[in-house]
């Protein structure tokens, strides 16, 4: 017989990650290879483009990890769309993790209002979507190689 609970609970949502990691670890043979590498542990990668007044006028937020660069937020203020901005956050992000973290590969989520066709442009290419997700919107996965 289970209990089951809903609340949130911070201490069993990391026992759940460890117990979960090690279940992966000891079933993968590319994750065990991982291990004592420096690819082995996420690490945030921030690029950041502020204008001549010091404010924030585009940002790119990310995570390297098993060579492979996930972008998470990628934003450029309205005033400075179409200046290139976009394509230089982009490509300083791709250049940091190619060249100081070994990555070989880029992938992030875009929905079909926001930037997919940027992305395409940049060498991205679609490998997935998501209809519906959030309802009226599709979700595009894109990836790319760095090398």
């Amino acid at each position: 017989m289970f209990r089951l609970e809903t609340e949130v609970d911070k201490e069993r949502h990391r026992l759940l990650g460890k117990r979960l990691h090690e279940d992966n670890v000891a079933a993968s043979a590319g994750l065990r290879a991982l291990l004592s590498t420096p690819a082995e542990h996420e690490v945030p990668l921030e690029v950041w483009a502020l204008d001549r007044d010091g404010a924030l006028a585009g940002g790119l937020t990310g995570r390297t990890w098993a060579y492979w660069l996930h972008v998470d937020l990628l934003w450029v203020d309205a005033r400075h769309r179409g200046s290139g901005l976009g394509s230089r956050l982009l490509a300083e992000a791709e250049r940091v993790a190619r060249t100081e973290r070994a990555c070989t590969r880029s992938r992030l989520e875009t929905w079909d209002f926001q930037a997919p066709e940027f992305y395409r442009k940049q060498g991205y290419e679609e490998i997935g979507r998501v209809e519906d997700y959030p309802p009226g919107v599709t979700e595009f996965i894109l990836t790319k190689r760095l090398t």
